[in-house]
């Protein structure tokens, strides 16, 4: 039912400075102004909207809390219905009380995600739009912010929609002459429909490349740090971090499993995963956890190889030898190489290292030198260049799949104006093109669909 009025708590659960409840529905006012009283003796339900009002709310001769009551009034709001939102004192007591006084009064708990669903339903956002507000509450970084912020303002849906509206004005031209086939006629100029498809065509090229770049944005760029035991994997993950977030210690192969730690350079999430050391090894569990590197370096966009410098000095022909394995087995990932420790190290060990090991940085873990040149390196080795030009990047699992089933349902049509495919059955192919364009914004949906999306919202959005 989307008729009745809903409640549920906008803010994190557990205690704060304030909290807000969120009532939303066409009895959302009502509900209120029957437990609010005013400081200034006003009734809700005759206040303009966008209004804030100084009250208290009361349970029958019970005053529960001293609130401010914000008004927005239908179609100005954000679900497009009527919506109440009370900011109270932050008690977890008195949160409940006052839901609890609401649910008495004929609101119902909302579920998760109802009201950016109600937003949909009632016009005030389409379906990517809505997606765009839980990635918008998940962004942990500038970059997944940013393309969350330009989802959410439309400016992935409106290409879709130009597309999808220029698509649909030919359908019909299409669908018009089938109409008058007797006559022989054409209302579509097939040499403007060729191009708007050659046009298409290059747009979902991009938004479909434009994912590779998006999904590591959106849930952290994995970045694999690997190497013997010991050699200082967990410190240098410390000083990336500035926490002691991974075990430390003198004794070879203490990191047993994987640790993964995810922070933000330049903007970008970086998710570093400290892996156990590669060695040759007995010990069983030693060499599941070494087992797990390779599955990390498998999984990881970036691999870092990194070696004790001051014990490598005089073997760093086999280092060498080592990074060329990996990079034989991952010729496409790429790989930073680092002498660690270069601390205990003379300026004629440290050229040995240079003149031996191709573009290694030199790096103390312990000391923070040359973690600031690592940090620079990993930006560099990212694309960014469609999110500082503001490009839409595609992040959502969802639209790729539209995008990709358009985009052959868009070569079938091509093929077809190639090849004088009659009427008929481009109109087939076009069609099914339109039903994917239309399933990324919503205007072709199901229960099914909306269900599965609104329940990975939080309760209160």
């Amino acid at each position: 039912m989307h008729n009745d009025t809903i409640v549920a708590l906008a803010t994190p659960s557990g205690s704060g400075a304030i909290a807000v409840i969120r009532l939303s529905g066409k009895d959302a006012i009502k509900i209120a102004s029957s437990s609010f009283k005013s400081v200034s003796g006003k009734n809700l339900s005759n206040q303009s909207t966008h209004t804030i009002h100084l009250g208290h709310i009361v349970d029958g001769n019970k005053t529960l809390d001293e609130v401010l009551v914000s008004v927005f009034k239908n179609p100005n709001s954000y679900t497009g219905e009527d919506v109440i939102e009370v900011s109270c004192h932050g008690s977890q007591y008195i949160q409940q009380e006052i839901i609890q006084l609401f649910l008495r009064q004929g609101c119902r708990m909302a579920n998760a995600g109802e009201f950016t669903l109600r937003a949909f339903l009632n016009g005030k956002l389409d379906l990517s739009q809505a997606e765009a507000v839980a990635d918008l509450i998940s962004s942990d970084n500038e970059a997944s912010h940013q393309i969350a912020m330009q989802q959410m303002r439309g400016g992935f849906s409106s290409e879709i929609a130009k597309l999808r509206e220029e698509l649909l004005n030919f359908a019909s031209l299409i669908e018009l002459e089938l109409d008058f086939a007797e006559e022989d006629v054409e209302f579509a100029d097939r040499t403007q429909f060729k191009a708007l498809i050659e046009r298409i065509t290059f747009v979902l090229k991009r938004l479909i490349d434009s994912f590779a770049v998006g999904n590591v944005i959106k849930n952290g760029i994995p970045v694999a740090i690997v190497g013997e035991p010991n050699v200082g994997k967990s410190t240098l993950l410390n000083a990336l971090l500035n926490e002691d977030r991974a075990i430390v210690s003198e004794i070879a192969g203490t990191t047993r499993d994987t640790i993964e730690d995810e922070i933000s350079i330049g903007g970008i999430g970086f998710r570093f995963i400290d892996t156990a050391g590669i060695r040759e090894t007995e010990d069983i569990v030693e060499s599941i956890g070494i087992k797990k590197t390779f599955e990390k370096i498998e999984q990881s966009q970036v691999t870092i190889y990194l070696f004790d410098a001051s014990k490598a000095i005089d073997t760093l022909e086999d280092v060498r030898i080592e990074i060329e394995k990996i990079r034989n087995k991952y010729p496409q990932k790429p790989l930073l190489v680092i002498a660690n420790k270069i601390d205990r190290l003379d300026d004629i060990q440290l050229a040995k290292i240079n003149s031996t090991i191709a573009d290694v940085l030199l790096l103390s873990a312990k000391t923070g030198f040359g973690v600031e040149q690592l940090t620079n390196s990993l930006l560099n080795l990212i694309n960014t260049g469609a999110l500082r030009n503001n490009e839409t990047i595609v992040t959502n699992t969802r639209h790729y799949d539209a995008l990709l089933k358009a985009f052959e349902e868009i070569q079938k049509v091509q093929h077809g104006l190639e090849t004088g495919l009659s009427g008929d059955l481009l109109a087939i192919d076009i069609r099914q093109a339109l039903y994917h364009f239309g399933e990324i914004t919503g205007e072709i949906t199901n229960d099914d669909l909306l269900g599965n999306i609104f329940a990975n919202f939080c309760i209160g959005k």
